[in-house]
């Protein structure tokens, strides 16, 4: 799909207008293929993204361990490079597609203005650190008090209800890492769990029962 400008208009009208004009003028529209790297920990962020289409895994790793912070999807943001790009800082984060994603792209230069000037930005914005903070709230409680069988249900469901695909294609491996566990693990608890009847192992996917 070519990004022309009454389909940027169509997908950023919530912004206002005027600012969509702005940003037809000074932000550039990228696609990406699945499985992109878009963000890692240490990179300096230099622009702000706004997903048009597609969805962004956003993670933070320590050795081949990964922890989910969030999922980016239509009509959202990052917040963790919003605040990074304002501040001038490193990244935090790692962020990667799952699947073909185009955003829109916030040069660093126009951030602190346009924020200034227009008040949906703002409001855009407040709205994502609200959000954010409560998965991550959520994301904390789960590590701490949920077995881990009810952490991959919860990880499986969420996964599908932001793909919207039931089965998911997705490996004992990438589980263990997004739920801080090792793979092992995982084959022991997607087998018990599909003998209790919650999810079924296809060849490459899983399927939830929800």
């Amino acid at each position: 799909m070519t990004y022309n400008h009454q389909i940027l208009f169509e997908k950023l009208n919530f912004l206002g207008p005027e600012l969509v004009k702005e940003m037809i003028e000074f932000c550039v529209v990228k696609e990406f293929d699945a499985n992109t790297e878009l963000m890692r920990e240490g990179q300096f962020v230099r622009v702000v993204p706004i997903i048009l289409n597609g969805t962004v895994k956003v993670f933070t790793k320590k050795e081949e361990r990964e922890i989910l912070l969030y999922y980016v999807k239509p009509e959202e943001s990052c917040v963790m490079s919003f605040m990074a790009c304002l501040n001038g800082e490193k990244s935090k984060i790692y962020a990667t597609t799952m699947e073909d994603t185009v955003s829109v792209f916030i040069p660093g230069e126009k951030l602190m203005l346009w924020l200034s000037k227009y008040p949906s930005l703002t409001r855009m914005y407040y709205q994502q650190f609200e959000q954010r903070y409560s998965e991550m709230v959520d994301t904390i409680r789960h590590l701490l008090h949920d077995k881990l069988d009810k952490r991959i249900i919860d990880y499986l469901s969420k996964k599908i209800s932001v793909t919207g695909k039931n089965p998911i294609k997705i490996s004992h491996k990438e589980i263990a890492a997004e739920t801080g566990t090792v793979r092992e693990v995982v084959s022991r608890i997607v087998k018990k769990l599909e003998k209790e009847n919650k999810l079924k192992q296809h060849h490459d996917s899983i399927e939830v029962f929800l």
